[in-house]
């Protein structure tokens, strides 16, 4: 069962086309994982499916992306419900400069939640959910940014879970930091699809190989080849797909 639906997708930069004719099918509690050199499309494409690109002036959209069988791109359709639906981890850790507490309440006041024992709940579960409630339970009061990044990240991803969303875009989550903080990441991500639908960007095809269910590989703003991840990485079926996998380009 897919929860996105990608149908025929043109996105434009004012003249220039980004993306081409982009059909792609992103099942229900999966880890999709976009794969492909710089400037291919693929951040470009993950920021389309909460309607990140809005903000860029110039960005038009043609085709459809359905959400639950509904296009996210009609015009009535409720940017802001979408991106409680749709969460969104960025490559660089960005708390804000506020506690701990406060990062993780932000979108649910946000969302007109007020009692303070609903938002304790709220805040417990979510960094629970992103594997660092136990390093943090005594330090809610203390500053976010004092964290190290790859607390930061999750303090991070726990702010994204903590609007209770149905689906995880993370673009390259893990590329600004260490090893170890790393592998945290991507253990932690591999429980989280349990729960959500998880897309995700990465430069990193070990990573890619390691934690995802199904990939798509993209070349100039077209998706080249798409399917399991094992099957796109021990038999890919296009010569470009093999090339940048045995790292010919990239």
């Amino acid at each position: 069962m897919s929860k996105l639906s990608i149908k025929n997708m043109d996105l434009f930069y004012g003249e220039f086309q980004a993306l081409h004719n982009v059909n792609l099918e992103i099942p229900k509690n999966q880890i999709t994982a976009f794969i492909g050199p710089s400037g291919c499309g693929k951040s470009t494409l993950i920021k389309s499916l909460n309607r990140m690109n809005d903000l860029i002036e110039g960005c038009k959209i043609e085709g459809e992306i359905l959400l639950d069988e509904n296009n996210i791109y009609k015009k009535d359709f409720d940017v802001n419900e979408l991106r409680k639906k749709v969460g969104m981890v960025f490559q660089q850790p960005n708390p804000f400069p506020m506690s701990i507490y406060d990062n993780i309440a932000y979108g649910p006041r946000t969302h007109g939640i007020k009692d303070k024992n609903t938002l304790d709940a709220l805040v417990e579960k979510s960094l629970r959910g992103a594997a660092i409630w136990d390093e943090v339970k005594n330090d809610l009061k203390k500053s976010a940014l004092s964290l190290s990044g790859g607390q930061q990240q999750r303090i991070c991803i726990a702010r994204a879970l903590a609007v209770e969303p149905e689906i995880l875009l993370m673009d390259e989550p893990t590329s600004a930091l260490d090893p170890i903080s790393t592998a945290k990441i991507e253990e932690l991500v591999t429980v989280l699809k349990e729960k959500y639908t998880i897309v995700m960007v990465t430069h990193n095809m070990q990573q890619a190989s390691r934690v995802s269910d199904r990939t798509a590989f993209f070349l100039n703003g077209k998706i080249v080849e798409t399917g399991e991840t094992r099957k796109i990485f021990t038999n890919p079926k296009q010569k470009e797909t093999e090339d940048y996998i045995s790292g010919r380009f990239g």
